[in-house]
C-alpha cells in the first residue's frame, strides 16, 4: 500500500478484513471541537477512532509524546491493528492530524499504514456513506513493534544541530507563528522559532481540498524552503502532529523521510533556557 491513498481506493477496499481505517483527528486547544464526538456523530464506516492524545506517553507533561514501544503495541493491539494490518488514517479536517498516526506506525516499525488524501471532507463531498456511534469492539491482535529510533528527534539532538548545522528543520506552523508576529495556540509559549530553522506552512503542500499537490510542486516548495534531499531533514511544528504532513509530503516528493522533532514547539518554546529566533 502506498503512503496516499485515494477516496475511490478506500471505497473500493473498505470491507477487507485485514483493512483497519482510523479516524485520528485531533483539535487544537484554540477549537471549540471535539475529535472523538465528532467522530461519533460521522465517521466512514468500519472506522475506529485513533486518540492521539491517549495512544502517547503518559509519564509527561508534554502533549501527545511517543509512548514506549510497549505501551504502543498494548494500545494498538488492543485497537485490533496487528503486524499484518493495514492501517488507512484520514481526520475530519481534510488532512491536519492524520499523517501523525502513519508517521507512529512507522516509527514503530509498521509500514502497511497510509493516510487518506483529502480525508473525511473529501469523502463527505463525493456523498460517499458515513455512519454514527460507537462502533463494535475490535478484536485484539498481537502486534510485535520495532522501534525506529533514528525517526524521531529529541530536544537534545536539536540543540546539538543548532551548532552543527547537520540537519535542516523545517517549521510547519503558519509563517505568523514562525516569525513570532501570531500568538500561539497554547498558553504559556513564547513566540518566534528554533535558530536556524527553515518555515514551509504545511498548507503550501496542499491543494484547495486539502489533497496533497504533485510530487514535482511538492518538490518546488520543499527547494524553496531549502530541503532538496541532499541535506537531513528534521520536521517540526507545534506538537509534533502537523509535523507529520511535511514528513509525508517528502516522501511523495521522492525524498529521503528525515525524522521529526517530537516535543516540536510545545517543549521548545515552553521553556524559559532554549533560544529562539524572531
Amino acid at each position: 500500500m502506498q503512503p496516499l491513498v485515494s477516496t475511490e481506493w478506500l471505497a473500493e477496499n473498505c470491507g477487507r478484513s485485514d483493512l483497519v481505517v482510523f479516524d485520528a483527528t485531533m483539535y487544537l486547544p484554540n477549537e471549540p471541537e471535539d475529535g472523538r464526538a465528532e467522530y461519533l456523530r460521522a465517521h466512514i464506516p468500519g472506522a475506529r477512532f485513533f486518540d492521539i492524545d491517549a495512544i502517547a506517553d503518559d509519564q509527561t507533561d508534554l502533549p501527545h509524546m511517543l509512548p514506549t514501544p510497549g505501551r504502543f503495541a498494548r494500545l494498538i493491539g488492543a485497537l485490533g491493528v496487528g503486524n499484518r494490518t493495514s492501517v488507512v488514517f484520514y481526520d475530519q479536517k481534510g488532512l491536519s492530524s492524520a499523517a501523525r498516526g502513519w508517521w507512529m506506525m512507522g516509527v514503530f516499525g509498521h509500514d502497511d499504514a497510509a493516510v487518506l488524501d483529502g480525508g473525511l471532507p473529501k469523502w463527505r463531498a463525493e456523498g460517499r456513506p458515513l455512519e454514527a456511534g460507537e462502533p463494535q469492539p475490535p478484536k485484539p491482535e498481537d502486534f510485535v513493534p520495532n522501534f525506529r529510533a533514528r525517526r524521531v528527534r529529541g530536544i537534545g539532538d536539536i540543540l546539538a544541530n543548532i551548532d552543527r548545522h547537520t540537519e535542516l528543520v523545517l517549521d510547519a506552523r503558519a509563517a505568523g507563528r514562525f516569525n513570532g508576529t501570531a500568538p500561539e495556540p497554547r498558553r504559556g509559549m513564547r513566540a518566534g522559532h528554533i535558530p536556524g530553522a527553515a518555515s514551509l506552512p504545511y498548507s503550501e503542500l496542499l491543494n484547495a481540498d486539502s489533497t496533497f499537490r504533485p510530487p514535482e510542486a511538492l518538490r518546488r516548495r520543499f527547494a524553496a524552503a531549502g530541503a532538496d534531499g541532499s541535506r537531513p531533514t528534521v520536521t517540526s511544528c507545534g506538537s509534533g502532529v502537523s509535523a507529520a504532513i511535511l514528513t509525508l509530503g517528502l516522501v511523495l516528493a521522492g525524498y529521503p523521510q528525515g525524522a521529526l522533532y517530537d516535543g516540536s514547539w510545545t517543549e521548545w518554546g515552553g521553556r524559559p533556557d532554549t533560544p529562539i529566533e524572531r
